[in-house]
């Protein structure tokens, strides 16, 4: 089955519709999928839900889908470093479910592994535990959290083979590999493809059945906030 394709529109041709769930490797700018979130801005998809950690900066990640008013909901851990998203969020236009970092991954991953829901102390006592079961295992309670089954997920990997194992580079791995499991087709974009049995077998970090697309791209790896001291 062919998996490599020319750019990021061919690799997302017929995957796209509204009302759409998508999962979104990244933590920061770190990590992301910038040319499959360009080539989603660019479709014209709308109302989409998007389970990621953070919802990148104003004019970059993703960021650009909410110039374009693209996304109805957020499912996100952290939502600073936006002022779009403040707005719209403020202003109604924009919905917003809260997940701590470790339960929004877990949640990805469990959903990719088949599991429809498990238990956490995570937010026990909080706005986040609001509305869902709890229930007590030797005397602590826990609340019941679901698994997240995107229709799509979007990540972004070092190095990748043409059968789509996958490596990703230090901290740039971040969310890459849950928010990929948890998609009912993956599309990745890589820095470099390389040639079949070159990859050691040990160390790659996401088998290539959870992919199903690639893209190869030169990316921009852009920073948040670059801080410096006095020379």
């Amino acid at each position: 089955m062919k998996k490599i394709y020319g750019s990021a529109a061919e690799a997302l041709d017929g995957l796209l519709f509204d009302d759409m769930t998508i999962s979104a490797g990244g933590f920061g700018l770190c990590g992301i999928p910038e040319f499959l979130i360009a080539a989603i801005r660019d479709s014209g998809v709308k109302g989409l839900t998007i389970a990621s950690n953070n919802c990148g900066v104003d004019d970059f990640g993703l960021g650009l889908l909410l110039q374009t008013k693209q996304i109805k909901k957020m499912m996100s851990s952290y939502v600073g470093e936006n002022d779009t998203f403040m707005q719209q969020y403020l202003s109604g236009e924009l919905e917003l479910e809260f997940n701590p970092q470790g339960t929004l991954a877990e949640r990805m991953r469990a959903g990719g592994a088949g599991i429809a829901g498990f238990y956490t102390k995570t937010g026990v006592g909080t706005q986040i535990a609001e509305g869902k079961e709890h229930k007590e295992f030797d005397g602590e309670t826990y609340v019941l959290e679901r698994g997240i089954v995107s229709d799509l997920s979007i990540v972004k990997a070092w190095k990748a083979d043409d059968t789509g194992n996958l490596v990703f580079r230090k901290t740039a791995r971040n969310f890459n590999p849950p928010a990929a499991m948890s998609g009912r087709v993956c599309v990745a974009e890589v820095e470099e493809i390389v040639p079949r049995g070159s990859l050691d077998p040990d160390c790659i970090h996401l088998p290539g059945i959870y992919v199903n697309r690639l893209i190869q791209g030169d990316h921009e790896k852009r920073i948040e906030k670059r801080t410096t001291r006095e020379a």
